[in-house]
This record gives C-alpha cells, sequence and structure tokens, in this order.
C-alpha cells in the first residue's frame, strides 16, 4: 500500500508476522545485489535486522544471490569498543551476516569506534561512501523516538557523519546488550540524516508493537527533526516494511 501525506508519499508494506516482513527485507536487499553484482549496500545492526540477515544467509545458500562483488557501509559504531568488542557493531555484523556469506570482508565498513581523530575518521567514512559511487540501497530501523541510525530527535536534516551523543532512553534501551547500563557507550558515530537520504533506495524495517507509535508519526506526523524518521517523506523512494504489530497505529 502507498500512504500519501502533504505532497510527499512513502510506501507501506504490511505483513503479518516479523519473519514475512524479514523475508521482504530479504528479498529486496538480494535484488538490489541481483540488479547491480557490483553495488553499494547501507546496512544496520540491533535486534530487528537479525531475522532479515538469517533470510539472506539462506538465500546465498541456495545460490540465489552473491555479494562477492558488493561493498557494505554501516550506519553507526559505538566510540570506544574496539571491533571484536561483543557489543560492537563490527562484531555484530560479522557474526549475524558477513562470516555466512561470500562477501570481501576488506570490502565491508563500519565506522571506526577507536579512532584517534573522530572528525577526521568522520570525513573519510564520508569520502568512502562517495568514491564507491553512493549507496544503493540503505537498509534502516527506527527507534521508539525516532531515531534512524544515531540521529537523534533535533538532528539536522542535513547532517553527516559524525561524533553523537546518545540519549538517556536510547542508552536505557541499549542496556539489555550489555551486563549493565554503565557498560553502555555514551557516544557514537552515525552516518547523518543528509547521508541516509543520498541513498538510491532506503527500506526501514520495523517489527512490534513497542514500534507502532514512532512509525504512525514517521508516515502521518508532521516532518520534523524532533521525529528524524519522518523526514523520510523527502525521498523518492522510501518503503516501510512492516509487521502487523508495528503497524497497528496506521489508518
Amino acid at each position: 500500500m502507498t500512504v500519501e501525506t502533504e505532497s510527499n508519499s512513502i510506501n507501506v508494506a504490511i505483513f503479518s508476522t516479523a519473519e514475512e516482513a524479514s523475508r521482504e527485507v530479504a528479498r529486496r536487499i538480494a535484488g538490489a545485489v541481483n540488479r547491480r553484482p557490483d553495488g553499494v549496500l547501507g546496512l544496520a545492526t540491533g535486534g530487528t535486522p537479525v531475522k532479515a540477515y538469517q533470510a539472506l544467509i539462506g538465500m546465498y545458500r541456495d545460490g540465489k544471490v552473491d555479494f562477492s562483488k558488493i561493498r557494505t557501509f554501516n550506519l553507526d559504531e559505538y566510540i570506544g569498543l574496539p571491533a571484536d568488542h561483543p557489543q560492537s557493531f563490527r562484531h555484530f555484523m560479522d557474526q549475524q551476516l558477513f562470516q555466512s556469506i561470500n562477501v570481501d570482508p576488506e570490502r565491508t565498513f563500519v565506522p571506526d569506534g577507536l579512532a584517534s581523530d573522530v572528525a577526521q575518521a568522520c570525513s573519510q567514512y564520508e569520502a568512502m561512501i562517495r568514491d564507491a559511487g553512493g549507496i544503493d540501497l540503505q537498509l534502516l530501523g527506527i527507534g521508539h523516538n525516532g531515531h534512524i541510525a544515531f540521529n537523534e530527535p533535533g538532528s539536522a536534516a542535513d547532517s553527516r557523519t559524525r561524533q553523537v551523543a546518545l540519549t538517556d532512553e536510547t542508552i536505557e534501551n541499549n542496556a539489555r546488550f550489555f551486563e549493565s547500563i554503565d557498560q553502555v557507550p555514551r557516544h557514537a558515530i552515525t552516518m547523518g540524516i543528509g547521508t541516509i537520504l543520498e541513498a538510491r533506495e532506503i527500506v526501514l524495517l520495523a517489527l512490534g508493537e513497542g514500534k507502532a507509535e514512532a512509525v504512525k508519526k514517521m508516515v502521518h506526523g508532521p516532518i520534523t527533526e524532533q521525529h528524524p524518521a519522518s523526514l523520510l517523506r523527502r525521498h523518492r523512494n522510501v518503503t516501510a516494511v512492516l509487521d502487523a504489530a508495528a503497524a497497528r497505529r496506521l489508518a
């Protein structure tokens, strides 16, 4: 279905279960790879995309998709965590996807959480994306407060890759991945909203009733930096893939 708001529109695809929604996202990613085998994927971490990555691994094992020439850029990384830390996003990607497909590890990029000069590392990350020709398909999740990547409410619509301070809400939500909330990093590197909006195609996956209010504001609310996901309505090719629970507040 397509939901139109003001002069902007966002495609909304609703599925009965999280498994079905995740398989649809995997199908879209595989389709992008098959259309352009040497293309560029933007990838996300967290609990939401895990089932989609599992489906992609299954498609790879069935010979339906070849990742050997693909380049990937991840949205974000905690500052202060080494790549091999169990809660780093580099470790997540290696464990949840990269080690189970035939992607070249040298062509998978995640921001450097231990960079000695964070500002320079962010500028280099932007340059790497440009040099790769830009992102063909960007996968996103959505936070309870509407954040995309680590672009918290109030992030500028034209923001680029940069260091950000995490909100108390995001720290609390991510504490479940650590032994205690005190271990959750307070800062991260994230692609900016402006960077994300330059992707040729954006697919946002939202699962569960806990995301329903954020999804409603993204689709029907005002387009505002206070709800970063709403800014996706300025893009010409965005699809929100939802399970029924995440879509329950949509009219």
